[in-house]
């Protein structure tokens, strides 16, 4: 018997996802040192004329020695990213880093990188790290002390939290993209433009309207941290 048409359409689409890839696409040259004043759009940046490249465009000043301020961020931290936004030599590469200076009691809150897997080292202090899989949504949690490591999976909700209450803590993040972006939860449940509906919101969280409007003009009265 001959083979049903939708077999092999089936087969076909297969093999394609089997060869997707869920991070950055790999270099096809040395490198690819983004032209940011391109009028040109592709997915990530057209590459600077390799002719005019110089050393300067693979460093960067980044002063990720320096403390950064924790005070004006409600919840006690401040992530200092250097991505392809700030560092064009990185196009293509599929790697960024990240300080994070956390205040006593200060947290990283619950928050997912869409395009990246993250490697985090604790620099100086204590943190509590976490991260939740997918349903049924399960917790693998530890208290780091300086020098230690934790790996956050592409995609999933993470947190850090300094459990300190008289000392900072600071850490160094790798990241697996050149553009890794970052959905913080609470910010984007409570503080999307245009809002959530709060009928939506009140069932999905089991609780009143008037508790999700109270939430919600916590965060339209300051989207940021």
């Amino acid at each position: 018997m001959a083979a049903s048409p939708y077999f092999f359409v089936a087969a076909f689409l297969a093999l394609v996802a089997s060869q997707a890839i869920a991070s950055d696409p790999s270099p096809l040259q040395d490198f690819c040192v983004a032209d940011m004043y391109s009028p040109v759009k592709v997915n990530g940046f057209v590459c600077k004329d390799p002719m005019v490249v110089s050393a300067d465009d693979f460093f960067k000043a980044a002063n990720l020695d320096k403390p950064r301020d924790t005070m004006k961020s409600k919840v006690g931290s401040n992530v200092t990213l250097i991505n392809v936004m700030q560092f064009p030599g990185l196009n293509t590469l599929g790697i960024s880093i990240a300080r994070i200076d956390y205040a006593p009691l200060g947290e990283n809150p619950p928050h997912t990188h869409p395009r990246a897997t993250e490697i985090l080292t604790v620099l100086e202090g204590t943190l509590y790290v976490g991260f939740v899989t997918s349903n049924p949504n399960k917790l693998f949690a530890k208290v780091l002390n300086k020098g230690d490591v934790f790996v956050f999976p592409q995609g999933l909700i993470h947190f850090q939290f300094n459990p300190i209450h008289d000392r900072p803590a600071v850490a160094i993040a790798g990241l697996s993209s050149q553009n890794p972006g970052v959905i913080t939860i609470a910010n984007a449940v409570f503080g999307s433009k245009p809002p959530i509906s709060d009928d939506v919101l009140a069932k999905a969280f089991q609780v009143e309207k008037g508790t999700i409007d109270w939430l919600q003009a916590q965060f339209w009265e300051n989207n940021h941290y």
